[in-house]
């Protein structure tokens, strides 16, 4: 099947012309979208930039990226990161594009992002910005590779403008860029903690970076401060191992082997750097052994105690063995374990908000994580929304590995939590935990209420683990309908019968219109009133009667008025300060004192239907909820007489039942 990269490319190849991405356009609002720009584009294609443009270049290694006008240093690290995992980069930016073959050129290239939750292909054209013939954000300084300039337009087309990407970060980026989850540790913080951690990631399918992170942001300078020993501020050097090693005096020494993106400017010159005499010091055969004598460009020894004293922060990304098994760098690493799962929180359905909300809380989407032995884990939640982040997090509690159902709100009043991360409004928020052995609750929530996004949890581990989400199993527990005693004949009722046969036919029945003005008589003034609507009365015939005439007899309309006056205590038991109003979030449980156990999708369905623009449910609409449950499990049993909780239907059974419904 021929995807869209190759169809344009022919299409531009038949036509003999040169692409134009209708979805972003070389205009100025594709670059600023809120401020005005501080000076003018003009967009240009490389090949009337320079004479010789190359997409990429393999016969140099050099890493001469500068980020231009916008400053954007994270971005420039984290391609640096990327550029060191020739296999992840080659995952991202597909080889087999050309700037300068006529035929492999028509304007038009890809690559390869992981955003939402899933590695979406993202095309196009080679327009790129320019201020005085030089391109004005990302450019490889000494050559004339593309590939930055055409990355950035790529990452800036999802994010909607250039602009957009000013408020990025670095451990965002690397999450795009490789698919994998990200961990940053504050070395000064906790060294020990650091120390152990490094190691045990090396050993992983991980990429273990560490930076220096300026004190105050020094994003308007455009080339980056640096150290004494010469390592730039901002720059992110990739940690390829740790080594033990002797001296002469039989001295223990701990080193790690750094790597920075080549031709960045500056070399490391502190203690145990290339041509430092700490190296005179060490057998010729300590030294073969760690082959701390060939080191490749950009590659450089320090120890311990300069690590420590030098950088900040270990900045990690963690990849799962799909990733990973595309770059050989890691090929003999352990690989991660990981289980994924997508959802979404939908206003009124599974957007319960933070623990600060305990009566909604429960209705946020519920996973269960089974832990075959005791293990370290890292949990991260990734939101969907980037232009309008929500602050976002999870919280987990201890759960027996048996269960099979949502658990509801009386759990997480009588549980404490054993896990809780931070709440940030950052596009991904992670969380090491060591966690014995056993089955626990993990619930990912926006901080607010009502907030609608979607969103993707991992969990990682290095041993086997399991995920699935939990949920109702929808049953009918009691029914909804209550049946009027057959002593009732209390003056109120009396009245009603004088009502009904005025309005009743000749054998005592009425219909839904008939009915409509029954209950605009009898019913209070007030809310109850609301379902007294056209619509509800022909829910209320279709649910009643059973001949199939369209007609209820007084009988029915005494079941349905005690079972609105049912109902009517169990709304205002759900509802606000008893106002009336049902906030979607409350619907659910609503629902359940009814009669009604509903999983995410049915209540999914009945919200899409049923509630206002203002996030709430009226009586009228509780009272339309109900009845189209009703209506739905009447039919479905009328069709399961085995209670086998199958049903067959053919095409004309099944548009009665859906009309019906």
């Amino acid at each position: 099947m021929m995807g869209d990269y190759d169809r344009i490319h022919r299409m531009c190849q038949k036509r003999g012309e040169l692409w134009e991405d209708p979805d972003f356009p070389a205009t100025q609002s594709s670059v600023f979208y809120h401020q005005k720009p501080p000076f003018q584009f003009v967009w240009k294609r490389p090949k009337e930039i320079c004479n010789r443009p190359v997409f990429v270049s393999d016969s140099t290694s050099q890493f001469d990226i500068s980020p231009g006008k916008m400053g954007d240093k994270w971005l420039v690290s984290c391609l640096g990161v990327l550029y060191l995992c020739k296999g992840l980069f080659y995952r991202v930016v597909p080889a087999d594009q050309s700037l300068s073959s006529e035929k492999e050129y028509s304007g038009v290239f890809r690559f390869r992002l992981w955003w939402c939750g899933e590695w979406m292909e993202v095309l196009i054209d080679d327009r790129l910005p320019t201020v005085n013939n030089r391109l004005a954000f990302l450019q490889s300084t000494h050559t004339d590779q593309f590939w930055p300039g055409l990355l950035e337009k790529a990452y800036a087309k999802l994010h909607g403008s250039y602009e957009a990407l000013k408020y990025g970060t670095l451990l965002d980026g690397l999450a795009d860029l490789t698919g994998g989850i990200t961990e940053s540790i504050n070395i000064r913080q906790d060294q020990a903690t650091c120390g152990r951690m490094i190691g045990k990631m090396l050993d992983m399918t991980s990429i273990v970076t560490c930076t220096v992170q300026p004190v105050s942001p020094q994003a308007n300078k455009s080339i980056p401060e640096k150290l004494t020993n010469g390592i730039q501020i901002g720059m992110n050097y990739r940690l390829c191992t740790v080594e033990r090693l002797e001296t002469y005096k039989n001295e223990p020494i701990q080193l790690f082997k750094l790597r920075q993106p080549g031709g960045t400017g500056s070399e490391y010159n502190g203690p145990w750097s290339r041509d430092s005499d700490d190296w005179d010091n060490v057998p010729h055969k300590e030294k073969e052994r760690i082959n701390a004598i060939h080191l490749m460009e950009g590659e450089f020894w320090m120890n311990y105690n300069e690590f420590v004293k030098t950088f900040t922060h270990v900045e990690m990304v963690h990849l799962d063995s799909d990733t990973s098994r595309d770059e050989p760098s890691l090929h003999h690493k352990r690989t991660w374990q990981m289980r994924l799962h997508q959802g979404t929180w939908q206003r009124g359905v599974t957007a319960g908000g933070c623990r600060n909300n305990p009566e909604t809380f429960h209705i946020n989407p519920q996973l269960h994580l089974i832990l075959s032995e005791m293990e370290e884990v890292v949990i991260s939640l990734n939101q969907h929304s980037i232009m309008e982040p929500k602050v976002i997090g999870f919280t987990s509690y201890s759960l027996p590995k048996a269960c099979m159902d949502s658990t509801g709100k009386d759990f997480f009043k009588k549980n404490k939590s054993l896990v809780n991360s931070q709440y940030t409004n950052s596009r991904q928020v992670s969380h090491r935990c060591f966690l014995d052995q056993g089955g626990y609750l993990i619930i990912p929530t926006t901080f607010e209420p009502g907030q609608e996004s979607g969103f993707t949890l991992r969990v990682y581990s290095s041993k086997p683990l399991k995920l699935k989400l939990l949920d109702t199993v929808p049953s009918l527990l009691k029914s909804a309908i209550m049946k009027a005693p057959v002593n009732l004949d209390g003056k109120t009722f009396v009245q009603y019968e004088s009502v009904f046969l005025q309005l009743a036919d000749e054998h005592r029945t009425v219909n839904a219109f008939e009915l409509q003005e029954l209950l605009d008589a009898c019913l209070p003034n007030d809310y109850i009133k609301s379902c007294a609507s056209m619509e509800v009365c022909r829910q209320v015939v279709i649910t009643l009667d059973s001949t199939g005439s369209g007609r209820l007899k007084f009988n029915d309309f005494k079941d349905l008025m005690c079972s609105l006056k049912y109902w009517q205590t169990v709304f205002k038991n759900h509802s606000k300060d008893k106002t009336g109003i049902l906030k979607a979030e409350r619907l659910k449980d609503a629902l359940l004192e009814v009669g009604f156990q509903v999983n995410t999708e049915v209540l999914s369905i009945l919200i899409l239907r049923y509630m206002r623009k203002d996030g709430t449910l009226r009586f009228g609409d509780f009272v339309s909820a109900i009845l189209h449950l009703s209506i739905a499990f009447n039919l479905f049993e009328s069709k399961d007489p085995l209670l086998n909780g199958n049903i067959k239907l053919n095409l004309a059974e099944w548009l009665k039942s859906a009309f019906v419904c």
